[in-house]
């Protein structure tokens, strides 16, 4: 089992300018110890002339009081040199399993 060590994003909708009806995410970042639990990839047969890569990646984070309380924000990981977008997470206190999905592109912190 692979260690991990990275930023997770979390995401709040807020509405700016206010009373406007427009809402754009706020990023904020916290850095969590964790373990690769899975590692798989598989490329996704796209519209464009190059295959997507998709990982289906779970990390097993130790998460804080913040993450357990904020785990419905969470938008990205920033792991092996990009950041992924978290297709699901799996609340098991203390531990929040975080899968990944495509490359996240994005608002980042």
């Amino acid at each position: 089992m692979a260690r991990f060590y990275g930023e997770v994003g979390y995401g709040e909708s807020i509405e700016t300018p206010a009373d406007s009806g427009i809402f754009v995410d706020e990023i904020c970042e916290f850095a969590y110890y964790g373990d690769v639990i899975k590692s798989t990839r598989q490329l996704e047969n796209g519209e464009g002339l190059n295959s997507d890569i998709r990982v289906n990646n779970s990390i097993s984070i130790v998460a804080d009081q913040y993450a357990i309380d904020h785990f419905f924000a969470i938008r990205y990981v920033r792991w092996a040199g990009a950041m992924w977008t978290v297709d699901t997470v799996e609340v098991r206190s203390p531990r929040l399993i975080l899968t990944l999905g495509s490359v996240y592109n994005g608002p980042a912190a």
